[in-house]
């Protein structure tokens, strides 16, 4: 159990890879934190010293005892005695709360550092990436990186100064009783690295586990339309008794192993304690001890080293275990981060604005999204995008947004490439609604003001009036300010249609970018809506895609997207004269309508 003593301290730390990921940890998070730390570090070292004094006072104790007819020293010790358990409460005390204190800003320091840093990832990651996954990163890793840094604090400060300090004791009583100690290091080495070997192995496993009851639960939230629809309860039940179970497989496995350790060292220190006891024995009474004195304050420190001595076995499981949720932030934090901003960005020119491919083209991997396109979105023009699904046109919106960058040529706004622009400026001016819509946990109110924080009430109504959403909204019991629940739940899909619709209304930007915005809408609602987006549309780039072709029948300019390349564009009348693939889209769409009127 005192294994730590014939190795190095970074042996106690953990493998080279855990002191690489601690090192980083540390430097990145405790500074900040530091006259905590310290605070927290003066106070386990007062436990340490109190821990020590209290076992060396037994000598004056049981000598006192047994003389009481000195009854000033018995008052003086027991005063002593009073003070040093007085002192190690108070030292106590104050470490865990400044620890506590330390951590939580630590974690709340690593997730909102890790929060900015998925913000400032392109549309692809979020694409590729679980919300479970990040959900597990930002909460399980950031509390691994607080417990590796408690792990080590409490580890190198408290345990080893209090076994450091009872050591010391026990060689000042009877240096040659202490030697013993070396016995029972080698064993307790051993015993150490066997379990570390397979809590590494046990805790990537676990992280796994979780992850998936993290994926069968935002699912199961997200998907509850589909669920009740197919009856899909059981189905989902089992998915997660499975992830469940797993899970707790795997942590009880981690815990037979990590938990034989300490009954391990009991049973080696058991007879370590007692061999050292007969011999003490023996030695008291052939002379080798001088006073009773002397043996209660060898056996009291040589007790009370056990427990530190044993936690400092533990520390490096401890260490080991969180390594894994450490690891999980770490790659987080070293994304890189393809949407940054350039250094030298410069604000997008004054309105008008037009938008100009210059070669822009796109590819996930080997896969072409859209292929090297040049093509001019005239100030002030509509220009609309229609063709098949799969055909690149979300993967254009995209690239105009900048949630991602072309790979091969630009996109420039008067002049400008949009990767020389800062972000702000470029988000500024262009107002977006998409076919899927997203509505904050908040108040109608707000949810349509988030396109321009500082509008007045009164510009939040003529907003909502002009995307048709006024009449719903005053018929509300609490109007526009009542909540519209997690993701516009309390909603209908076409009223959360023209909620997005007044956001970006009310945001009055030069570009307009309009992904399937009617999609939701009734016949009804969709003219009306389609009028004021009309009258919103004049004066402003604005970019549509669309199914329905009656929301891009008076473009300036339709462009027909086939296989990531514009295979037909001009007016109206000019793709309908040409009887190509426009053609037969508008011709399919008029047949469709015919038979729905039907």
């Amino acid at each position: 159990m005192f294994a730590f003593l014939a190795a190095p301290i970074s042996r106690l730390l953990g493998s080279a890879a855990a002191r690489g990921a601690l090192g980083r940890i540390v430097a990145e998070n405790v500074p900040e934190q530091k006259w905590t730390y310290l605070a927290a570090g003066l106070s386990m070292v007062g436990v340490s010293v109190a821990t020590a004094a209290s076992a060396w006072i037994m000598q004056s104790f049981f000598d006192a005892v047994s003389n009481p007819t000195d009854r000033e020293r018995v008052w003086m010790v027991a005063g002593a005695i009073a003070v040093i358990f007085l002192g190690r409460g108070v030292f106590t005390y104050l470490q865990t709360v400044l620890l506590a204190k330390a951590g939580n800003r630590v974690v709340a320091n690593i997730q909102t550092r890790a929060f900015a840093k998925l913000m400032r990832q392109d549309f692809a990651f979020f694409s590729a990436t679980e919300s479970s996954e990040i959900l597990m990163r930002l909460t399980m890793g950031a509390n691994a990186a607080r417990s590796m840094i408690d792990a080590v604090a409490v580890g190198l400060i408290r345990d080893l100064l209090t076994f450091i300090g009872l050591a010391v004791v026990m060689v000042w009583q009877n240096p040659s009783l202490s030697l013993m100690f070396v016995v029972v290091g080698p064993i307790a080495a051993l015993m150490l690295r066997w379990v570390l070997a397979g809590v590494r192995r046990l805790a990537g496993k676990e992280l796994s586990s979780i992850s998936n009851v993290y994926r069968v639960l935002q699912e199961s939230a997200a998907g509850i339309r589909i669920i009740k629809a197919f009856a899909l309860e059981e189905l989902m039940n089992d998915r997660m008794k499975d992830a469940v179970r797993a899970t707790e497989e795997r942590q009880n496995a981690q815990v037979r192993l990590s938990s034989i350790m300490v009954p391990m060292l009991d049973v080696l220190a058991g007879f370590a304690i007692a061999g050292i006891l007969l011999i003490a024995t023996s030695a008291l009474f052939g002379g080798g001890v001088t006073t009773p004195g002397q043996l209660m304050s060898f056996v009291t420190a040589l007790l009370m080293a056990y427990d530190p001595a044993r936690r400092l076995s533990m520390t490096r499981v401890g260490i080991e275990t969180s390594m894994v949720g450490v690891r999980l932030i770490l790659d987080l934090m070293d994304r890189p981060e393809p949407m940054i901003e350039a250094p030298d960005a410069k604000p997008l020119p004054p309105a008008p604005l037009q938008i100009d491919f210059d070669a822009a083209g796109f590819a996930y991997g080997e896969k072409v999204a859209i292929q090297p396109l040049t093509l001019t979105c005239k100030a002030g023009e509509t220009t609309a995008f229609v063709g098949p699904s799969g055909g690149g046109k979300s993967t254009l919106l995209n690239m105009i947004l900048r949630l991602q960058d072309p790979t091969t040529g630009a996109i420039r706004i008067n002049g400008m490439d949009l990767r020389e622009a800062r972000l702000q400026s470029l988000r500024d001016a262009i107002a977006y609604v998409g076919q899927e819509t997203f509505l904050f946990s908040d108040s109608l109110r707000e949810n349509i003001r988030l396109g321009r924080p500082e509008a007045t009430d009164a510009e939040v109504e003529a907003a909502a009036r002009l995307a048709q959403a006024h009449e719903f909204i005053a018929a509300l019991p609490e109007s526009y300010d009542t909540p519209v629940g997690e993701n516009g739940a309390f909603l209908s899909g076409g009223q959360r249609q023209r909620i997005a619709i007044a956001r970006a209304v009310l945001k009055n930007a030069p570009i307009l970018v309009l992904d399937e915005a009617t999609s939701a809408l009734d016949n009804i609602s969709e003219r009306g809506v389609r009028d004021g987006l009309a009258a919103l549309s004049e004066g402003r780039t604005t970019i549509v895609v669309a199914h329905r072709l009656t929301t891009i029948l008076h473009a300036d300019r339709i462009c027909y997207l086939e296989a990531g390349s514009v295979v037909e564009q001009g007016t109206l009348e000019e793709l309908l004269a040409r009887n190509g693939k426009f053609r037969a889209l508008y011709d399919g769409a008029e047949m469709a309508g015919a038979e729905a009127e039907a």
